[in-house]
């Protein structure tokens, strides 16, 4: 099963990431492209570079960012895992890093199944 995690930010110190986080980040990214789970994962550029593109109305809008939210989406990782708990375990060991590296920094992770044409086969 593939999913995607999502990562939001709640909160955001002032100080920049330690250079610490940033080794566990890539050792833990290491540790998933060995073991063949990690298929792709990247930072996102802030919301104010962003558009939203939506459908209200019968009319397809247009509105550039930043958004309105206060929890700006940072980065993605897609994994190819066994089960919706082996993904959720990604994400939480992913967390910890933040959590031992980066005083005052909060956020959350968003795991959502990714559907592939099986999830549609027509019935037999």
């Amino acid at each position: 099963m593939r999913y995607l995690i999502t990562l939001r930010v709640t909160k955001q110190p002032d100080s920049p990431p330690s250079p610490e986080l940033m080794e566990a980040i890539t050792k833990l990214g290491e540790e998933a492209t060995r073991s063949g789970v990690l298929l792709d994962t990247a930072g996102l550029a802030p919301s104010a570079e962003g558009v939203r593109v939506s459908l209200a109305g019968g009319r397809v809008g247009v509105t550039d960012g930043p958004f309105t939210e206060s929890k700006e989406l940072i980065s993605y990782a897609l994994y190819q895992v066994r089960s919706k708990e082996e993904a959720v375990e990604w994400s939480a060991r992913f967390l910890r890093l933040h959590q031992d590296h980066w005083a005052g920094w909060e956020g959350e992770a968003d795991v959502l199944r990714v559907f592939g044409p099986e999830d549609f086969a027509a019935p037999a």
